[in-house]
């Protein structure tokens, strides 16, 4: 097993467990890997000495947000030069998250401002962040790494699609789409999943997310396909240990019907295959 979503401590939010106790859950759990996440800072270097003094494949990359400076290539270059294999796209500073009411960093301290980012359509073709932009998806390109697609709209994911195609990148992950943000439906996720994307699916949404039953998340599933993706983006207090999250997730869509093997996979192989070198 290989979950390509979990948080730990440190992080501005709460969490279960320090990179440490998180990894000693999973290898208590025999999985091969983890990917750390986190929305303020690179997991690079935690991930890499975890991944020394565990033995894990645990896997960081960096999230495009403010705190490193927003869509910048140079924090992306840093990033994947020093071993980075992930990159999401803006998650709390997207402006869906500001429009949704969902955490950001500025809810620590009011002086900080509730600017937002974007990409095209959202942002504008002639803004001069564009620019940056494509730069960082060159990067992703040049590295062979994989492009998450964060917290931004369904357009958004469309142009990145588009981008990361005209690009040669081969290793696209759909963030959680069916989740509050970016809120896409099944048609649309259905239809990016084949021209290629590859599509996550989350213990968080099981458990937290307003409004979500497991007769959608299986709709997801279904139209995911063979690129479907389960991840336990756990981590929090009040969530489960992120392998036993993740064990539920399973569990629960086998319980509406898919097919026990197919949801394994897509919890071991698939995102094996798309996140390792």
């Amino acid at each position: 097993m290989f979950d390509v979503h979990v948080h730990a401590a440190p992080d501005v939010l709460e969490r279960i467990g320090y990179d440490d106790q998180i990894g000693a859950s999973y290898a208590a759990a025999g999985y091969s890997g983890f990917v750390l996440k986190a929305h303020h800072e690179s997991t690079v270097g935690r991930a890499s000495a975890l991944r020394r003094s565990s033995g894990l494949d645990v896997v960081g990359g960096i999230t495009l947000n403010r705190a490193v400076g927003g869509i910048n290539p140079a924090a992306v270059l840093s990033a994947l030069s020093t071993g980075g294999r992930v990159v999401w796209f803006p998650t709390a500073d997207a402006h869906t998250q500001e429009t949704a009411g969902l955490p950001r960093l500025g809810d620590l301290d009011e002086r900080l401002d509730r600017s937002v980012l974007s990409v095209p359509p959202v942002l504008p073709g002639d803004d001069a962040a564009v620019e940056d932009v494509g730069f960082v998806l060159d990067l992703i390109a040049e590295h062979d790494a994989v492009l998450c697609t964060g917290h931004l709209s369904g357009d958004e994911c469309r142009w990145l699609l588009d981008q990361a195609q005209a690009r040669d990148i081969g290793r696209f992950l759909l963030t959680h789409p069916s989740y509050t943000v970016p809120g896409m439906d099944v048609r649309e996720i259905g239809e990016l999943a084949e021209r290629g994307a590859h599509v996550e699916i989350t213990a968080y949404q099981l458990l937290h997310q307003p409004g979500m039953t497991p007769v959608r998340l299986a709709a997801v599933a279904r139209a995911a396909g063979p690129r479907l993706v389960l991840a336990s983006d756990a981590g929090q207090p009040d969530s489960p240990e992120p392998p036993s999250a993740l064990a539920e997730l399973i569990d629960v869509l086998a319980a509406e019907g898919l097919d026990p093997g197919r949801l394994r996979d897509a919890a071991a192989h698939t995102p094996q295959e798309l996140v390792l070198p």
